[in-house]
């Protein structure tokens, strides 16, 4: 991928270098998470959000690791989003050993019933942490367990879950019946992706400018709108950087959480984000088939591929670019130099990091090229229910 990715190719390889006993004990493919890069990234974050960690709710749909979650409770991050019962058991569960008592986790999904009643016990048996759902229908308002808090799901226009933003009487009427539950809106304007930098932020700021209103229109009739939620990695830059969010009267958070792991996908579009890759996929060469290709052992069973081509960078090899895979091998053309030999050790950048880290059962942890642990992926998948 030789001038697509230059930060990428500048990267310092030692940062990344491997302990022998990985290179010669462990099977391929893995994912390994490099905690050093975490923390950098992490540091990097609280500097885009100029040192506030409360301007921060990260989703954990992509850490999945409660080794990450602790990296970014003690960080000072105490805001968070998920999207499973699974992530949000992970997380209050790390949230108790970190002996963190205000803790606001939001479940942003919207919660079939069994699901609904699995987080509703989870706050009971997690009293120090605040929890709270979404809810896009004002009918649905009643069922909701009386300990967790409410957020109103609008519709930005990316047309996945919510209330469109134009309905205004249904927003109200659902914050109304929510009555002291309610907490604030959630707008996820995830659908920003793909576009040059003027065209996102024009767009992003359009938007927040018609939340904005809809949280006055709340607030003249009754209803305190105490915090709004947008952003993921694609517009959070743009987020950030609007004058309306800047008040006393409510707090903004932005909720990007690929950040914490980086990936080739957000470092194409959004490169002013300055962040390293931190979760990688150690794959070795397993075939020279033909002429300039060669295959490596990590197919779309062990890196997420939905995100369109390529699936991934090869870290320090630019000359070795990403083919379509198939779902144990990943063909590699070789563009200059020497084909590498068979057994090769490679260390994949993926394409969309979220999806690769679920794909794993277990993540060898690294730091300062050590190895210090290998832990499962305890967030990872989704669960029956019926460990309580």
């Amino acid at each position: 991928m030789p001038g697509m990715n230059t930060r990428f190719d500048a990267l310092d390889l030692d940062a990344y270098r491997l302990p022998e006993s990985v290179e010669r004990e462990f099977l391929s493919p893995c994912l390994v998470v490099f905690l050093d890069h975490v923390r950098t990234n992490l540091q990097r974050m609280l500097a885009h959000t100029e040192g506030r960690p409360d301007r921060w709710r990260p989703h954990i749909k992509t850490t999945k690791l409660p080794e990450v979650y602790a990296e970014l409770l003690r960080a000072g991050v105490r805001c968070f989003k998920c999207a499973t019962p699974l992530e949000a058991r992970r997380l209050l569960e790390r949230v108790d050993a970190e002996g963190v008592e205000d803790a606001d986790l939001l479940v942003a999904y919207p919660l079939a019933a069994p699901s609904m009643r699995r987080v509703a016990r989870l706050a009971a048996q997690h009293p120090a942490t605040r929890l709270s759902v979404l809810c896009e229908d004002p009918a649905a308002v009643a069922e909701i367990d009386p300990r967790l808090g409410i957020f109103v799901d609008v519709n930005p226009g990316m047309d996945r879950t919510g209330v469109p933003l134009e309905r205004r009487d249904a927003i109200a009427e659902l914050a109304r019946r929510a009555g002291e539950r309610f907490r604030g809106l959630h707008f996820y304007d995830g659908h920003l992706h793909g576009l040059d930098v003027a065209t996102r932020r024009a767009r992003a700021h359009d938007g927040y400018r018609g939340l904005n209103e809809l949280r006055a229109e709340l607030e003249t009739a009754g209803m305190r709108v105490s915090e709004l939620i947008t952003s993921g990695t694609p517009s959070f830059l743009d987020a950030l950087a609007f004058a309306g969010f800047e008040s006393t009267e409510f707090v903004h958070r932005v909720s990007p959480g690929t950040v914490v792991f980086h990936d080739l996908r957000s470092e194409q579009e959004i490169p002013d984000l300055d962040l390293v890759p931190a979760a990688l996929v150690l794959s070795r060469v397993v075939s020279r088939p033909a002429q300039g290709l060669v295959t490596c052992d990590a197919g779309s069973k062990s890196i997420a591929a939905e995100a369109g081509d390529p699936c991934a960078y090869v870290l320090g090899r630019p000359e070795l670019r990403a083919l379509a895979p198939s779902e144990e091998h990943l063909p590699l053309s070789v563009s200059a130099g020497h084909a590498p030999p068979r057994g090769t050790t490679l260390l994949l950048v993926p394409r969309h990091v979220c999806p690769t880290v679920n794909l794993a059962r277990e993540a060898l942890l690294v730091e300062g090229g050590r190895l210090v642990d290998v832990v499962p992926v305890a967030a990872g998948a989704h669960e029956t229910g019926r460990w309580e």
